[in-house]
C-alpha cells in the first residue's frame, strides 16, 4: 500500500461499536500511533493525579448541579475550568485532553479516539475523520462480555452516547452525530477486519473534506 495522504486519523464510535479495536487494528496496520487511553495518561501526568482520576473525568460533563455548587464556591463558571490547578473536574479534563490532541496532530502519525477530535481538527486538510457505527443488537452483544454480570446494558448504551455527544457539543461545539464532521461511515456489523479494510482504502484513494453545515 503506497503512503497515505493523511497523517491524522480521528475515529468517532458509538459505545458498543467496536470502534476502540478498529482503530487499534488501523494505527497497527498504518504504522501510526495510538491515542485512546494514552490520554487519560497523559492527562493525569499534566495533573497531576492518578490514572484512575483522570479517567473518571474522561469524555465526561459535570452533572449541572456538580457545576452550579463549584460555580458558587469558586466565584463564577470561568474559574473552575483551569485557573485552579488543583482543582480536577471535567472542564480542566476536557481542557488538557484537547491541548494533547492539538499536540499529537501536530506531530502526525496518530490514530485519535474520541475526545471531540473531529471536532478540535476539523478543517485540516492532513486529517481524515471517521465515524463507527453498528446496529443496537451488535452493540448490545458486544457488552454483555465486556460490562458486569446484571449490568443495565440498554441504559449504558444510551447514557454513554449521550454523554458523548454532550461533551462533543459543549467543548468542541459540534454535534458528534452530524454526517457532514466525517469522510466516512462505517457500519462494523461488517466485521472490523472489513471495516478497517474499508479504511484503509478510503485514505488511499484520498477524499474531499467534510462539507461545513450552513
Amino acid at each position: 500500500m503506497s503512503e497515505p495522504r493523511f497523517s491524522v486519523v480521528t475515529v468517532a464510535r458509538e459505545y458498543g461499536s467496536g470502534g476502540a479495536s478498529i482503530a487499534t487494528r488501523l494505527a497497527e496496520r498504518l504504522g501510526y500511533e495510538l491515542l485512546d487511553r494514552a490520554v487519560v495518561e497523559r492527562i493525569a501526568a499534566l495533573a497531576k493525579v492518578g490514572r484512575e482520576v483522570a479517567g473518571r473525568f474522561d469524555e465526561h460533563v459535570d452533572p449541572w448541579a456538580q457545576r452550579l455548587s463549584r460555580a458558587l464556591w469558586y466565584g463564577g463558571f470561568e474559574a473552575v475550568s483551569v485557573v485552579d490547578g488543583e482543582v480536577v473536574n471535567s472542564d480542566r479534563v476536557a481542557v488538557l485532553s484537547a491541548l494533547i490532541v492539538k499536540e499529537a496532530a501536530a506531530a502526525g502519525r496518530c490514530v485519535i479516539v474520541g475526545r471531540g477530535a473531529q471536532c478540535l481538527l476539523r478543517g485540516r486538510p492532513d486529517t481524515f475523520h471517521v465515524f463507527v457505527y453498528a446496529p443496537r443488537e451488535e452493540r448490545a452483544r458486544r457488552l454483555q462480555g465486556r460490562l458486569a454480570p446484571g449490568a443495565d446494558i440498554e441504559f449504558a448504551l444510551d447514557e454513554v452516547d449521550r454523554e458523548r455527544g454532550a461533551y462533543t457539543r459543549r467543548y468542541c461545539g459540534g454535534n458528534w452525530l452530524d454526517p457532514h464532521l466525517y469522510h466516512l461511515m462505517v457500519n462494523a456489523a461488517m466485521g472490523e477486519d472489513a471495516a478497517v479494510s474499508t479504511i484503509l482504502t478510503a485514505l488511499e484513494t484520498g477524499a474531499p473534506a467534510p462539507a461545513r453545515t450552513p
